[in-house]
């Protein structure tokens, strides 16, 4: 039986590929979705011997199954946002543990001791609807930063301004987590020039602006907080791990997470480091639920292990293994 000390303590990409077979050998015993899924495709634990053998479960599942690899009582239920009508994704976690240990231990290796920041969020669209993992994980990190000064921020932007100036002016180290549109809305009330300040955007415009590709989008938020560059999450409600960009938009991911680029006209095809595909993310600290994972979004990774999100599949909630590309 794996545990999370299993997950959390690989060193190596031979730990890593090890440890990914056991998982996947477990997710096929254990959920019925995924087992199901990987009939289908003729794939089954005698077949497949290489991660690039694993079949990677479309993301829209999350949507109309129950996707659970443990028969445990779910703790929370996270839920993606979405406009009326529009079916949400259901992320059900039945051990908590996995996803604290997960961002308490990422954010770590990026950033390091939570308790050198103050930890300002600008989350608007996230905390006004229940469910969010993001707000589950900011919320943590707030409390964990021991600090009288961290705490989210809805639409009072007059009070984030003057928080950030007097913590500017003090020396604090920051974090000033925000949905993009929000971070937008801030530096157009009036600019900055933070010295001591990290900047990270998690995305989305959620309805409320034009979407911009990130070079525009980030050369627009240096300029507004005076920064040099802007750090991202890459997470969703399927996953409880995150990659993180110190800028430019190059991702890296936990040593318990990894992503694979599919060809957009053969689902089951990889392609070269350096081409554009759709992404799949392998993601260990989803062992109650499926842990392979083919998303809407297109990117392409680089000869570091680093990648890149580029955009996302047209259509993005019609599946197949020929889905075509804006």
């Amino acid at each position: 039986m794996l545990t999370p000390n299993d997950i959390f303590t690989i060193a190596s990409k031979k730990e890593f590929e090890k440890t990914t077979l056991k998982v996947f050998r477990h997710q096929f015993d254990n959920n019925a979705v995924y087992r199901n899924f990987c009939e289908l495709l003729g794939k089954d634990k005698q077949n497949v011997k290489a991660i690039k053998d694993i079949p990677f479960l479309p993301i829209q599942f999350f949507k109309t199954h129950e996707v659970l690899s443990s028969t445990d009582d779910v703790q929370i239920t996270f839920t993606s946002s979405g406009t009326t009508g529009m079916t949400t994704s259901r992320h059900l976690v039945t051990d908590l543990t996995y996803y604290e240990n997960s961002f308490r231990l990422a954010f770590s290796q990026f950033y390091g001791n939570i308790e050198d920041y103050a930890v300002l969020a600008l989350l608007p669209s996230y905390l006004e609807r229940e469910g969010s993992s993001l707000i589950y994980m900011v919320e943590d990190l707030i409390e964990r930063s021991n600090n009288p000064d961290s705490g989210f921020y809805l639409h009072n932007y007059d009070e984030l301004i003057k928080k950030l100036t007097e913590l500017e002016s003090a020396g604090q180290n920051v974090l000033l987590i925000g949905v993009t549109y929000a971070l937008l809305d801030l530096t157009e009330m009036q600019p900055f020039n933070l010295k001591n300040t990290i900047i990270m955007e998690t995305g989305g415009m959620k309805g409320k602006r034009r979407e911009m590709i990130r070079e525009e989008l980030h050369e627009i938020l240096c300029n507004g907080f005076g920064v040099g560059k802007i750090h991202s999450e890459y997470g969703m409600t399927e996953l409880l791990s995150q990659a993180y960009s110190l800028g430019d938009g190059i991702f890296e991911c936990p040593p318990w997470m990894d992503i694979l680029i599919r060809d957009t006209e053969d689902a089951l095809t990889y392609v070269d480091t350096g081409k554009t595909g759709g992404i799949n993310v392998i993601d260990l600290a989803n062992i109650n639920s499926c842990s392979f994972i083919a998303t809407q979004d297109l990117g392409k990774k680089h000869p570091n292990q680093s990648f890149e999100v580029l955009g996302r599949f047209d259509n993005s909630d019609i599946r197949g293994c020929n889905l075509m590309v804006l």
